[in-house]
């Protein structure tokens, strides 16, 4: 018998059938440990889909283009705060659906000022409970006020942490989650900042939405945020920089071009009138440009089979919204195999 088994195990070696049924093992592994990721795009990008008179056309051309989900910003849809069933006729029009609004506009979002606490938390429960009637799963927030001083930041902390606390609190009652963004030149913006509130928070309660882009230039390799904090991560806002800036950006303070034209301290002057003032100012581009390692992400995603949102994002273009909104598709669709 023993004599027999040798011999089968033999031949099967020699045919080769032991590697066959390890690539096929190794293949049914990778195929359980997939993330469950939904593509989506925000459609804001400068200068031809900025502002709110522009929402129409930039939720036209980001149809055509071929996405179904879309990110956007309270002042371009508090138009409909009254009437949110005119919202979603308008994207049924076009078969997209809403897959969060970042607050903004008239919103109270200084997380700082425990005196301001009582107003924020009432603003953002008014656009949570719009989000929600949409279904939305999440809320993405920018954080305002005060930077916080790099000699006693622990105060700061304590006082964001307790709002995130109870927004996110709230938030879990209705089957939804809270996602605070780490942003440039915000009181939430490095990785002390992110360790810390991680740390202050409740895990249930409170998540991130981790900005390829803006980590980066601030110093962070979303690789390695990704590898500590899947499990805390609602959403990525998915954006490029230069190669040069793979794994954080390391350079001196870099001047605030991305949502401005120019023409404050330490920025060039404004471009004539009619000129694309993002042209050679930007800091972040189209997926592909090679300093943002997304497979890297994506496979602990999916290792980790991570459930969430990849929002495609670019503040400013040097062509056309379409153009970039294009170029980030393609990228997602044939390097990142993800379905748009």
């Amino acid at each position: 018998m023993a004599d027999s088994m040798t011999r089968r195990s033999l031949i099967r070696a020699g045919l080769g059938l032991p590697a066959l049924a390890g690539s096929k093992a190794r293949a049914q592994s990778n195929a359980r440990r997939q993330a469950d990721i939904t593509v989506a795009i925000t459609v804001d990008t400068r200068p031809d889909w900025s502002g709110p008179p522009n929402f129409i056309r930039s939720i036209d051309e980001a149809s055509s283009v071929g996405y179904h989900w879309i990110e956007t910003f309270w002042p371009y849809v508090a138009r409909w705060e009254n009437n949110p069933q005119g919202l979603k006729d308008e994207l049924d029009k076009r078969n997209l659906k809403l897959e969060t609004v970042s607050n903004g506009g008239g919103m109270r979002t200084d997380f700082v000022d425990a005196r301001q606490r009582a107003g924020v938390i009432e603003d953002h429960l008014k656009l949570i409970r719009f989000l929600h009637g949409f279904g939305c799963d999440h809320l993405k927030i920018n954080c305002g006020g005060q930077q916080p001083d790099p000699r006693d930041r622990l105060p700061v902390y304590k006082e964001m942490s307790v709002t995130f606390n109870e927004i996110g609190r709230r938030m879990a009652d209705m089957g939804m989650r809270f996602g605070v963004h780490a942003h440039l030149n915000s009181s939430f913006e490095i990785r002390q900042d992110v360790d810390t509130i991680m740390e202050l928070t409740n895990p249930k309660w409170v998540y991130l939405v981790i900005d390829t882009g803006h980590t980066s230039m601030a110093g962070m390799d979303p690789v390695k945020l990704t590898h500590t904090y899947s499990s805390r991560i609602v959403e990525y806002h998915m954006k490029d920089v230069l190669p040069e800036h793979r794994g954080g950006y390391m350079g001196p303070p870099r001047p605030r071009l991305e949502r401005g034209q120019g023409g404050g301290r330490g920025q060039p002057p404004p471009p004539p009138s009619g000129v694309n003032p993002y042209i050679g100012r930007r800091q972040f581009f189209e997926l592909g440009k090679g300093g943002v390692d997304f497979p890297g992400i994506l496979a602990i995603l999916n290792e980790r089979r991570w459930k969430g949102w990849m929002t495609v994002e670019l503040d400013s273009t040097e062509t056309t919204a379409k153009e970039s909104c294009a170029v980030s598709k393609k990228y997602i669709e044939t390097v990142l195999g993800l379905k748009v």
